[in-house]
């Protein structure tokens, strides 16, 4: 899977990993003041089309892994409920116990 997202090459390296020294993080551009003011049109034009663009890049998972991550999910649920209805069981008896005498 992350040989689908770009993380990976083919022989399971990290891509864009290097041992040298890291370059330092460039800081995000500010809003200068000579830059101009967008109207709401434009402005959603511009936010919809900037939407548009993430989502070409966004890589859904097949029908199969949704499937079997379905699966894991409610296999957790359903031990997690026992789990948690055993102690609830258990504690209530124990305080039924306790404070009948």
């Amino acid at each position: 899977m992350l040989q689908r997202q770009g993380s990976l090459d083919a022989d399971g390296n990290p891509i864009g990993q290097s041992k040298a020294k890291k370059r330092p993080a460039t800081p995000a551009p500010t809003a200068s003041s000579n830059e101009e003011r967008l109207g709401p049109i434009k402005w959603f034009r511009r936010y919809f089309r900037e939407v548009a663009a993430e989502f070409r890049k966004v890589i859904f998972p097949s029908r199969d892994e949704v499937r079997s991550y379905s699966m894991i999910v409610l296999v957790f649920l359903v031990v997690t409920v026992a789990l948690i209805g055993l102690i609830d069981f258990g504690l209530s008896h124990l305080v039924l116990k306790v404070f009948s005498r």
